[in-house]
């Protein structure tokens, strides 16, 4: 393998390391949260939670649109704007951003960062990208060659947008020592892949179906995971030697949800998914098994989920809004084992969660000494009196604590608790 070849193969595995975002919807300043194997991001709603995430999603869907879009793809399959105003934060007396930026990190040897402005008319251009390699900087603008880009000027080169980047190009075909003018450069090249390879699954993620569309099962899954869910299954029930689904059947077991999970082609384009009828495994329940619509809906909403965290490969970052959804309180606090599998096997997981027993779980799981704090990082999310976020980031000790947070899960339900027993006691009093 060469020099370049195994650098972007470590980059990968390595996987986005840091996200920078400013001028981004409530995100007014600069704010920037490191990615670990296992990132929780937690706060209130509006909070600012998605706000950090939705840049990568529009550069996700700008990459994988099967035309040139322009800079930046609003309304596709992960997120959706109608307006570029939606985009830019509002900085107070109906003043807004002139521009917003996204950095990300890939280790400590690469990042970019690109700043998008709004156009004179409408819409939206890149104003610059920037790129990092081993601590040397290059500013790509338009109508600007760089003198740090070949060492010396020349007449031949411009700068051209390729969808969402900035890349040096050449009237011509020239080659240099590490690239060819023309061909995305490599920590362009290295972030595109990081950003094509995320798997995205949101809040909203349908409802059970008797029939999935039969889809292409790959290393990389455009738009959002849970179309691609049920065909995983499918094609991890072809190959030998696969102890995925039987992970996958461990891992509802732990959720007290069901045991097994299989699937059944109907035809060729459609597949379906049977479960097992019981939480545990039983005598004859191998023949046990009904349609994943006919059991309750925190199956469906977990399926990818769990799918999802096993499909992943090292340094893929997998993106998973609510993981808790329709869970009964045990089965959030059992999700842990999930997020905590992947986490130790190298995938980044960045949990968007409101539940505190899902962060319980992951306490208990350090303190337990079955998962290294040190692959941990957590996010508070919050506004400040101006509306824009503010972000507080912790780590977790050996004991699983996290030491001061601004404000606790906890915390909320003692208070709701106490509310409950002091209107309690005083009914009772009454009487």
């Amino acid at each position: 393998m060469s020099k370049t070849n195994s650098k972007k193969v470590g980059a990968l595995q390595t996987g986005i390391t840091r996200i920078t975002v400013a001028g981004f919807k409530s995100i007014q300043r600069e704010r920037s949260i490191e990615i670990r194997p296992l990132t929780v991001l937690a706060g209130a709603n509006s909070s600012g939670k998605s706000s950090v995430m939705q840049p990568l999603l529009l550069l996700k869907q700008t990459l994988e649109a099967s035309y040139d879009p322009g800079p930046l793809l609003l309304d596709g399959p992960n997120v959706k704007f109608t307006s570029t105003d939606q985009l830019f934060s509002r900085m107070g007396e109906g003043k807004q951003a002139k521009t917003f930026q996204a950095g990300i990190d890939l280790g400590i040897e690469a990042s970019v960062t690109i700043r998008f402005s709004r156009r004179a008319n409408r819409g939206i251009k890149i104003q610059h990208v920037t790129e990092v390699e081993q601590g040397e900087a290059i500013r790509l603008t338009p109508g600007i060659i760089p003198s740090k880009a070949l060492g010396r000027s020349d007449s031949n080169l411009f700068v051209e947008r390729n969808r969402c980047f900035l890349e040096l190009r050449m009237r011509g075909k020239k080659e240099e020592e590490d690239f060819v003018i023309g061909s995305p450069s490599p920590v362009i090249s290295l972030v595109s892949q990081a950003l094509i390879h995320i798997i995205h699954l949101p809040g909203l993620r349908g409802n059970p179906e008797r029939a999935y569309p039969v889809t292409a099962v790959g290393p990389t899954f455009p738009g959002t995971f849970e179309n691609y869910a049920a065909s995983v299954v499918a094609n991890w029930q072809t190959e030998k030697k696969n102890d995925k689904l039987r992970e996958l059947g461990k891992n509802f077991e732990r959720l007290g949800l069901t045991w097994k999970v299989t699937a059944k082609p109907i035809n060729d384009t459609q597949v379906e998914i049977h479960v097992g009828r019981l939480p545990r495994s039983a005598k004859g329940g191998a023949h046990d098994l009904v349609s994943i619509a006919d059991v309750g809906i925190g199956i469906s909403q977990t399926l990818p989920v769990l799918v999802a965290l096993l499909t992943a490969e090292p340094g893929q970052l997998v993106y998973l809004e609510q993981p808790e959804l329709h869970l009964h309180p045990r089965a959030q606090t059992a999700m842990a084992y999930a997020l905590a599998d992947a986490a130790k096997r190298g995938v980044r997981v960045v949990a968007e969660t409101h539940s505190s027993l899902l962060l319980l779980g992951i306490q208990t799981l350090v303190a337990e000494s079955q998962l290294s704090p040190d692959i941990i990082k957590l996010h508070w999310f919050r506004r400040n009196e101006n509306g824009a976020t503010e972000i507080e980031s912790a780590d977790l000790d050996e004991a699983g604590s996290f030491g001061d947070w601004p404000e606790d899960f906890a915390e909320v339900a003692l208070q709701t608790e106490s509310r409950y027993l002091d209107a309690a006691e005083m009914m009772q009093m009454k009487n």
